[in-house]
């Protein structure tokens, strides 16, 4: 017992403790998650914020350059004195200065005087740069980004164009990949109408190629990300997308290259290329998980292009999220072995106690009603103890109650017992003697000749003799051991019939009847004959009592008490509205020949006879009443067994 209870408390203390540091371990967990990803995706939200923003800044700047250089004056000479080194010239220090890929200048009549590249000055040809076609077309500035075919870069830059052409990779469901190039290119660029007395002269245009660009999108990291490295690998990527192809980007395969021909997830790809909108998410990226921000890159027409994304590796905050994770952990291990330690010294300390109630519950159990406590404890322990003192005293005084009350019953039988010997004797002696009285008490009365007077004897001693007959067979039937003729019955169906017997002598009286049967009173074992004159007494009984006007009810139930979940007797209840019971009345009303009514209208026998039956059925009868409200008299009979 000792060891039980010491493993019992150990492991309450350790089952809570675990239960806590569970429940705190989930929470935490999840709202640590939650947190980092809330974090990781403002970041990444605000980082690509910035690089559109940069991204937008090269635009504004090529803008910016080739505007300052269209306001240069000497363009009308160069164009009328076909002065094309001086325009290369200026196109030259423009693309340093903006460090453009390529530039030219278109006439009005859309004849391209000169071009120029990072490589060599071109030969003007005669496929006009689309840019500035629709500043021709416009006479206005245009600006923003734009797709080339091969053939259109081709015309500004040979070299350029074949440099510039993107290993397409593909991997299959298989596995297996398949190569193609993609031949156009991504560019922003400018176009800036040249005027010059008022008059429209042509175009100057340039732009920067971002097919395998690595300018811009270092640049954006370094600005965004200022080059900060996780284990030895840049945590911020940035990319640049035509269509759903990397054209410029610092993400790295597995051999440490440019990531550069890799395509965009399906899903993503769907999200931004198709419906237009932006990706904040975790998404692969290549060969590793990344928290990523994704927005698509419109044309000058506001066409969807290509995308921009910037992104983060999630190792770092799979990282955190693990290295705190493993602080939960340490600190729910170190709960429980402190769980442990305190289970153990609080197991000393409460044990002793316990032990003792042990021990002296032992001795109650065998007989011992007046046990020593000891020294009572202070707090809920002491609680215990002087409750199990106090049941120890109800046990005393329940022990003392029911010797009194076996001794009563001891005392009521063996006075019953005595009765009935008399009553049997008395009853055998005088029956003959009386049945002799009453026949010639009857013989007389048939003659003729008799006066009144003598006649109304002769009645007097006739009434006489037949109460004498009924007392001696109240004493027969008292005294004679019952015998059971069971057999299953419906208790409404028995006191209905019983009730049919007595309703007339009800209505003479002018004493309403009322009977309440119980829904679904299952049928029980007993002897119909007795339980009916048990029903009937009573009823009569109640009839005498109650005042013309007045109402008797008889109903059945069930018992409220359960075991086992289910009902354990049936209660037959008759109540009625007479002048009631007194509590010293009460205590007598079972004893053989008492009775409340007027001398000579009872002999004190139905309720002893009434109690003996239903004893025999294993049930009981109960009394409730109050002077003038009336009496409830309550028949308690057992289910069967087999039905319990």
């Amino acid at each position: 017992m000792n060891h039980n209870i010491r493993l019992y408390l150990i492991a309450s203390l350790l089952g809570m403790t675990v239960m806590v540091g569970g429940i705190s371990l989930f929470f935490g967990t999840y709202l640590i998650n939650k947190a980092v990803i809330s974090e990781a995706k403002n970041r990444i939200c605000f980082d690509l914020n910035t690089a559109l923003e940069m991204y937008s800044n090269v635009e504004k700047q090529i803008n910016s350059g080739l505007s300052l250089t269209a306001l240069e004056q000497g363009w009308g000479d160069c164009i009328s004195n076909d002065n094309t080194r001086k325009m290369e010239n200026r196109l030259t220090d423009l693309a340093q200065i903006l460090n453009l890929d390529f530039s030219g200048f278109v006439k009005n009549d859309r004849t391209t005087l000169c071009r120029q590249s990072r490589n060599t000055p071109n030969t003007p040809g005669s496929l006009i740069n689309p840019v500035a076609l629709l500043a021709l077309e416009s006479k206005s500035t245009v600006s923003g980004t734009f797709v080339l075919s091969h053939e259109e870069i081709k015309a500004e830059d040979p070299e350029l164009a074949e440099s510039i052409k993107i290993k397409l990779i593909n991997r299959s469901d298989d596995g297996t990949q398949g190569l193609t190039e993609e031949m156009s290119c991504m560019i922003i660029a400018a176009a800036v109408p040249i005027y010059e007395d008022n008059l429209f002269l042509g175009v100057i245009y340039g732009g920067i190629v971002l097919n395998k660009s690595i300018e811009i999108v270092d640049r954006v990291r370094k600005t965004v990300f200022q080059n900060e490295t996780f284990k030895g690998q840049n945590i911020g990527t940035v990319t640049i997308f035509l269509k759903n192809l990397r054209i410029s980007t610092n993400v790295l395969t597995k051999k440490g290259a440019r990531a550069v021909g890799t395509q965009i997830s399906e899903e993503v790809g769907r999200k931004v290329l198709i419906e237009g909108e932006s990706w904040i998410d975790r998404a692969f990226v290549v060969d590793d998980w990344n928290i990523t921000a994704y927005k698509p890159i419109k044309d000058y027409h506001g066409n969807i292009k290509g995308v921009l994304s910037v992104g983060v590796i999630e190792s770092k905050y799979v990282d955190f999220k693990r290295n705190t994770l493993l602080v939960f952990v340490a600190i729910t291990a170190a709960g429980i072995i402190i769980a442990v330690l305190l289970g153990y010294i609080l197991s000393i300390l409460v044990l002793h106690p316990v032990y003792e109630l042990i021990k002296i519950s032992k001795k109650v159990s065998s007989g011992d009603l007046y046990p020593e406590m000891g020294k009572i404890s202070k707090g809920e322990m002491g609680i215990l103890q002087k409750t199990f003192m106090e049941m120890i005293i109800t046990l005393r005084e329940q022990n003392i109650h029911q010797k009194e009350e076996s001794e009563k019953r001891l005392i009521i039988s063996q006075k019953q017992a005595s009765v009935g010997r008399l009553a049997a004797g008395v009853a055998h002696e005088i029956n003959n003697p009386l049945t002799g009285v009453l026949t010639f008490t009857h013989m007389l009365l048939r003659r003729e000749d008799l006066d009144s007077e003598m006649r109304s004897d002769l009645e007097t001693i006739a009434k006489a003799t037949d109460r004498v007959k009924e007392i001696v067979k109240g004493l027969l039937n008292f005294s004679r051991q019952i015998k059971l003729n069971p057999e299953l019955s419906d208790i409404n169906k028995e006191i209905g019939e019983t009730i049919s017997l007595i309703e007339n002598q009800a209505l003479v009286k002018r004493v309403f009847l009322c009977f309440d049967p119980g829904a679904d009173i299952q049928k029980i074992t007993l002897d119909r004959s007795q339980f009916q004159s048990v029903i009937m007494n009573i009823l009569i009984n109640a009839i005498d009592a109650t005042d013309p006007g007045g109402n008797i009810t008889i109903s059945t139930r069930y018992n409220l008490e359960t075991q086992n979940g289910k009902h354990k007797e049936i209660e037959i209840i008759i109540a009625d509205s007479g002048c009631g019971i007194s509590p010293e009345q009460l205590d007598r009303l079972f004893d053989p020949f008492f009775t409340t009514k007027e001398v000579g209208k009872g002999t004190g026998l139905g309720l002893s006879v009434s109690l003996g039956i239903i004893e025999h059925h294993g049930g009981t009868i109960s009394v409730k009443s109050q002077i003038g409200k009336g009496s409830s008299f309550i028949i308690h009979l057992p289910l069967d067994k087999k039905d319990e």
